[in-house]
């Protein structure tokens, strides 16, 4: 694999956030110009990333000559497989099915956290106390799919993201009914991470538990179904759920906040943290937040926020294909060219 010399890749650039579900794409055409307009797709319409780029690529004017893909799962090797998704991404092969000759992969969570600097306040809705400290690390996390979390540090002049696999760290009980739920919750090979509860299916697996430590049969079977039945109050079972999910939420996030010492702020990401906002507010998370002694004061300094812009991650790869100067990505062996 050769290394270009330059840091800027070739205009236009092809932007892709490829998640579990989800796919979505737009072309920058220039340094001076904001994206084009977003195509979204679902992965599991198109047998490879390869098909799905070629269909959206299909009749636009702009042909690509580079691209930045951020994809849900570790970027290692030439063959880079998502992790809830059966796309595989091999950039080599892209240069003859797609036609471009300079490509950079990216982790998703690093795009998330390139958004958290290039969106502004409008597009965030703040939980609690707290003011962000200016040049201080960051944390983004973002319960989906799975459970995405990436740090954000200011060194040298410019903005790091720190990708990882945070989502799956173990989670444990700590109240007298989670020692009665936690039981009930599915686990991985004996284990109960993050992503057991922090993301969709998670969501469904914590609804799951709840009945079952009751005694009840669990009638609902979809994340969207818990969600609203919890917001609207129809189903208490529901109820519990999206409250534990939600403590479960602020402590995993108060946790990296303290990896991080994350002044600059927590941002919470993605179509789940926008949609239950409301729960959010009601107190429990920003309890389970601060609640970490002998620290709780550095933790009610911290602000938390909810990224509101639908499109996030894109807004941050748009951000950097224009200036990646601003930003500090070790591209390495994540970047290859013809």
């Amino acid at each position: 694999m050769s290394q270009p010399n330059e840091q800027a890749l070739p205009f236009p650039i092809l932007i892709g956030d490829i998640g579990g579900t989800n796919a979505r794409f737009a072309i920058v055409e220039s340094a001076d110009r904001e994206a084009g307009e977003p195509r979204i797709v679902q992965t599991a319409s198109y047998a490879s990333i390869d098909d799905a780029i070629l269909a959206v690529l299909d009749g636009q004017p702009a042909r690509p000559r580079s691209a930045v893909l951020a994809v849900a799962g570790p970027v290692e090797g030439e063959e880079i497989a998502l992790t809830n998704c059966p796309w595989v991404v091999r950039p080599k092969e892209m240069f003859s099915t797609i036609g471009l000759s300079d490509i950079l992969v990216l982790n998703d969570f690093e795009a998330q956290a390139l958004a958290v600097v290039a969106l502004g306040n409008e597009h965030m809705e703040k939980i609690g106390p707290g003011e962000p400290e200016e040049g201080a690390g960051r944390v983004v996390l973002g319960p989906g799919t799975g459970l995405g979390v990436a740090g954000l540090v200011h060194a040298l002049g410019r903005w790091i993201p720190v990708p990882g696999e945070g989502g799956h760290m173990d989670i444990g009980p700590r109240s007298a009914r989670d020692f009665e739920v936690f039981p009930h919750l599915e686990k991985i090979e004996g284990r109960i991470s993050g992503e057991q509860i922090l993301c969709g299916r998670g969501l469904v697996n914590t609804y799951r538990a709840v009945a079952r430590a009751d005694g009840k049969t669990p009638k609902l079977t979809q994340p969207a179904q818990v969600t609203a039945a919890a917001l609207d109050g129809s189903d208490a079972i529901a109820e519990e759920a999206l409250a534990l999910f939600v403590t479960c939420l602020g402590r995993t996030a108060g946790d990296l906040a303290l990896v991080f010492k994350s002044k600059g702020g927590v941002y919470l990401t993605g179509g789940i943290a926008q949609k239950i906002v409301p729960a959010l507010k009601k107190g429990n998370f920003r309890e389970a937040f601060e609640d970490k002694a002998p620290h709780r004061e550095l933790m009610r300094s911290m602000p938390v926020y909810v990224i509101t812009h639908p499109l996030a991650a894109l807004a941050g790869l748009a951000a950097y294909a224009r200036t990646p100067s601003l930003f500090g990505i070790e591209t390495g062996d994540r970047r290859w060219h013809v």
